[in-house]
Formats: C-alpha cells, structure tokens, sequence
C-alpha cells in the first residue's frame, strides 16, 4: 500500500523558460503555471495529502525585470479572487506565509480576506509562500523573540525548537514530507530552510506548467522508496 506524504512542499520553477521555448512571452508561463497550481490542489487532496505548501515569489524575485514583477502582482491579484472561489467550493484552508509587508496594501486585503474565509475549512490545507525567504522568516522570528526577550515576556534559556518553530510563518503546520522542485534545478533556494530538516527530495526535469497528476504520482512513488530514519540507525 501506498505510504502517502502528509505535507508535501513544491518549488514551481521553469514558468518562464517553458514559455520561452513554445516561443511565448514569459508571463504566459506564469499565467499556465497558475492554472497547474489549481489542478495539483485538487490532485493532491484526492491522493491523500492533507497539507501542501507551493514557493510562488521569493523574496529574491523582486530583482526580476520590472515589467514582469508587475504582470506577476496582477495574475496574483486575479489568482486570490480565483483562489477565494476554488477554496470555498473544495473546503480549503488558505494560508499566506512570508513577508506581506512589502506587498501592495490591495493584494495584503485580499489576503486578509482569503486566510479569514478559509480558516475554518476542512479540506487541504493550502501555503502559498509569497515574498517569502527562508533567512528572512528566520531572521523576523528571531526578532520577535528578542523583543519578547527585552520585554521580559521570555528567558533566552525558554528558547527552544518547538518555541522557534512556533514563532515561524508555518507555525502549527507539520513540517514538509516530501519536497519537489520542477524544471532540473536541485537546490532549495531559500525555501522553508528550518522546516525541510528531514525532508525527502525529489528533483524532475518537468517544468512547472506541465506537472501532472501523473507527475505528482511519480514524486509519491519516489518517495515511497526512500528509508526515512531521522539520524537513528534502522535495526538488520
């Protein structure tokens, strides 16, 4: 029988050199690769997998041309109304994590909107990472704790991994299963640097837009072969 992840993490790459190839502009990648997103939390669910956490825009995106950056806001501004239809009708649970900060007040709203119509839902449960970094959410919880430290809310020996897990975008989401990235690439790129501790890798040459359902089933099957130990020694 099929050992199904639990959390499964995905860095959507290859948007716009799958465009570039079919000789398209790169935004048409990016507004396919949406598409895709909604078909996999649909696939995914039906697999088994309660908790799926896409990496949508780094914190390093913003140094993309201009005009890109900008066609990639308004397809997420046009992505959050979709989304906010496609949750309700699958019993999704939204989550937004990263800075939002930096985001323009209209898309932070539609956000807000989004997490607060979603929150009760039962079905899968939903992370975009968006102008997230891994350095950047560990270094705004490590701020928040030395504020709380300063304060005298916290002792620095009360500082544990459970607390600073907690103090992460992701807190109460179990840590990532398994991690895909799409389009060849095998690095992580500053995503969910804490939380990938003991996760499984699968790497595929397939760009982003044409990840499949079987794509997803392939990445399952994968990981189904891997001996996941958590550095303790496995009894011959």
């Amino acid at each position: 029988m099929m050992n199904i992840p639990n959390h499964v993490a995905i860095i959507l790459d290859g948007n716009g050199r799958w465009a570039k190839a079919k000789g398209m502009p790169r935004n048409y990648g990016h507004v396919q690769g949406a598409k895709t997103v909604e078909k996999i939390c649909e696939e995914a669910w039906r697999m088994g997998i309660h908790y799926l956490t896409v990496y949508a825009f780094s914190t390093e995106n913003w140094n993309r041309p201009a005009d890109e950056v900008e066609a990639l806001m308004t397809l997420l501004r046009n992505y959050m109304k979709t989304c906010l239809k496609k949750a309700a009708k699958n019993n999704m649970c939204v989550r937004v994590i990263g800075d939002k900060s930096r985001l323009d007040e209209d898309i932070r709203k539609r956000i807000e909107e989004l997490e607060e119509s979603t929150k009760d839902n039962t079905g899968l449960h939903f992370q975009i990472a968006l102008n997230y970094g891994g350095r950047d959410e560990i270094r705004r919880a490590v701020m928040k704790l030395a504020e709380e430290v300063r304060e005298g809310r916290l002792w620095p020996e009360q500082i544990t991994e459970d607390v600073i897990s907690d103090t992460l975008d992701t807190a109460g989401i179990p840590e990532p299963d398994l991690l895909i990235r799409t389009c060849g690439e095998q690095r992580i790129s500053n995503f969910l640097l804490w939380q990938l501790a003991y996760t499984e890798f699968y790497f595929t040459s397939v760009a982003w837009p044409d990840f499949s359902k079987e794509e997803l089933e392939k990445a399952v099957e994968a990981y189904n072969h891997r001996d996941r130990r958590y550095g303790l020694v496995k009894e011959e």
